[in-house]
């Protein structure tokens, strides 16, 4: 069980991140709740990994918490899951870290659509077998120095990585984009040189040439800065360990929504764990 004062600490600081959306979505809401409070609950559910029914019964049960977000009233378990279904994927995706960084990481990752085992529904237990894996494909961008998540992209995969570069890194400010060789082509190397003023660091493929330096601007590339890439990988196995690595919504818009309330519910945890460790590393005075 995870200790009192990190959960507190989670809820204070959800909270503060969630100021920045609407309070009310329209002037005629009834005012019981408003768009706060209910962001808090759905961030909160997926730190703890818990249905709609389950977080209700967590916060009537908790005082403290309902106390730190201004709950007078719990909402019930249909008004949370209306509140998913209205929002838009947009308005989460600006409570992302959207910041200047010095480095950033791209890279992809699946997500099951299912609890039941791949193996378990296609080979062993199923009659009409299905022609591919469907699963949840997203793309993200990170700050290789805080491990915060910058931007993403998610389709419904199977997927190739590259078509999604340009949408991923379009909104993100660095100097060096890494990216491992599934990104290398001619278009990418242009795109990060003259739209983002940035420097490539992409491995060259056997078969692709490196005819892509002749654009009047020397590509540099340093091994050091390259092998912090792995990263992004590290930040895909913390978001699956903590968070699950399977999306429960059933329809494509809400699977969307619901791992993008991850993707800020890792990135409200990261800044505790940074803050933290700041105070611990702190000189005594």
């Amino acid at each position: 069980m995870k200790s009192e004062s990190y959960l507190k600490s989670f809820l204070v600081s959800a909270r503060k991140l969630v100021n920045v959306i609407p309070k009310f979505s329209s002037k005629f809401s009834n005012k019981i709740y408003d768009n706060h409070q209910k962001m808090v609950i759905l961030l909160f559910k997926q730190k703890m990994r818990m249905t709609y029914r389950g977080i209700v019964r967590f916060f009537r049960f908790s005082t403290v918490a309902r106390a730190l977000i201004r709950l007078t009233k719990v909402p019930d378990h249909s008004t949370l899951v209306k509140f998913h279904k209205r929002m838009k994927a947009p308005l989460i995706d600006s409570l992302l870290c959207k910041k200047k960084v010095k480095t950033s990481a791209i890279d992809g990752s699946g997500f099951e659509t299912s609890c039941m085992s791949y193996h378990y529904a296609n080979v062993w237990n199923r009659k009409d077998k299905r022609k591919y894996r469907s699963y949840l494909k997203i793309s993200i961008a990170i700050c290789t120095d805080s491990q915060y998540v910058l931007s993403q992209k998610i389709r419904i995969g199977p997927r190739n990585d590259h078509i999604d570069f340009e949408n991923v890194m379009k909104n993100v400010r660095c100097k060096y984009v890494l990216a491992d060789k599934g990104y290398d082509s001619k278009k990418n190397r242009y795109f990060v040189l003259r739209d983002m003023r940035a420097y490539p660091h992409i491995p060259y493929r056997k078969n692709s040439g490196k005819t892509y330096e002749k654009i009047g601007v020397p590509i540099k590339f340093d091994k050091k800065i390259y092998n912090q890439r792995s990263k992004v990988e590290t930040v895909f196995s913390v978001i699956k360990r903590k968070y699950g690595s399977h999306i429960l919504s059933k329809s494509f818009e809400s699977q969307k929504k619901e791992l993008l309330l991850r993707l800020v519910a890792y990135n409200i945890d990261r800044k505790i764990i940074l803050s933290i460790s700041l105070v611990r590393n702190s000189p005594e005075p």
